[in-house]
């Protein structure tokens, strides 16, 4: 079992900054594949952002290349997703999830990839 707990969500104006926290209580946390999505109602859950157990391989969907970047500090258990040019599109649920492996095969952005989900944290990002 692996809690997750993200955190860092709010209302920012366009073109603004966030950076988004995803914070786990078990040390073998730093061992695992993370991820982060995000989901509107009505949508399906959409990949944003994943990074391999040590940091060394990183991914990012197409709507959010060249603005989000996820980078990992295992000495604090902690996962991040800073996210800059905030567009309004942007706005959503954010969730960040834990693969059981060090890397991912090919399947980052597939939600099915995951195994243990946080409770998530809103962003608003206004015109």
């Amino acid at each position: 079992q692996v809690h997750l707990e993200e955190s860092g969500g709010g209302l920012v104006q366009a073109g603004g900054s966030l950076t988004l926290t995803c914070a786990a209580s078990e040390r073998t946390f730093s061992n695992y594949a993370t991820g982060w999505f995000r989901q509107v109602p009505g949508k399906e859950r959409e990949f944003v952002a994943a990074i391999s157990w040590s940091g060394s391989r990183t991914y990012s969907g197409d709507s959010v290349k060249g603005r989000f970047t996820i980078v990992r500090d295992n000495t604090k258990n902690t996962v991040y997703l800073q996210m800059n040019s905030l567009k309004p599109e942007d706005t959503a649920l954010y969730y960040c999830a834990v693969r059981l492996a060090k890397y991912f095969v090919g399947n980052y952005d597939r939600p099915t990839a995951y195994s243990y989900w946080g409770q998530g944290t809103q962003v608003t990002v206004s015109s």
